[in-house]
């Protein structure tokens, strides 16, 4: 029985070009390590840090990433895409050339005898209103109409701007002693489930709630998080990229 691997926010595509490199090798190293150890990688939300998909046009520069989970896909391994906040327009480009299974909606899973339930964790905190509202423009079959009709160049510039825009509105927003997100995971653990794992927040973190567990698997940007599950325990960890 093969590792069950979680990781999200890594957000390619969000800094310098030498600094998305040195960001991709280090998630590239990871996934290699994967090959032959995983029997599954749970992507659960912001791959990208803009990410839109048009009919027959995907965004340039990330070709090393999307040929490695060709890869892994080839080797075995399963993979599951949970989309995010920041890349939530795919159309059928994972599915039909990589082979990636692509979730827009929370979901549940099963492995090692373990239920889990997946969120990316955007729209859970409690006095989020602004961000409630986007949310359902941005994911409104209206909107992706309209941005499908836009030239790449555009749409792409407009995504990376509306990207930016929410990090720095997230970044300084004060949500309160509770974010929503450790309460809504109680609610699910009530319900039966024996972990409860979601991204989005940036901090890394794992909170025993009643029988169960909420995992937040941080990111990828600067810190290398991400979880594995092995004879039905999960664990935070840090990918240590090797020095050369």
């Amino acid at each position: 029985m093969g590792k069950i691997y979680f990781i999200s926010d890594v957000h390619l595509g969000l800094g310098t070009v030498q600094e998305e490199r040195t960001k991709e090798n280090r998630l590239l190293s990871f996934l290699d390590n994967l090959r032959g150890n995983a029997e599954a990688l749970y992507i659960v939300g912001d791959l990208f840090d803009a990410w839109i998909e048009y009919r027959s046009v995907i965004p340039k520069g990330f070709h090393r990433t999307l040929a490695k989970l060709d890869e892994l896909v080839e080797s075995g391994i399963i993979i599951h895409f949970l989309t995010g906040n920041h890349d939530c327009w795919v159309r059928d480009y994972f599915t039909n050339s990589i082979r990636i299974q692509v979730h827009i909606d929370p979901f549940d899973i099963e492995h090692q005898g373990k239920k889990i339930f997946l969120h990316h964790g955007d729209g859970l905190a409690k006095n989020d209103l602004g961000y409630l509202i986007l949310k359902k423009i941005i994911r409104n079959p209206l909107s992706v109409w309209f941005f499908s009709w836009l030239h790449p160049d555009i749409g792409l510039r407009l995504a990376k701007s509306s990207s930016k825009k929410s990090r720095q509105y997230t970044s300084n927003k004060h949500y309160g002693e509770g974010d929503g997100m450790a309460e809504y995971a109680a609610k699910k653990i009530a319900e039966g489930f024996n972990f409860v794992i979601m991204g989005h927040r940036h901090i890394a973190s794992v909170q025993e709630i009643g029988n169960g567990t909420y995992i937040n698997l941080g990111d990828w940007i600067s810190n290398n998080r991400f979880a594995v599950m092995e004879n039905g325990n999960i664990t935070l960890q840090t990918w240590e990229f090797p020095k050369k």
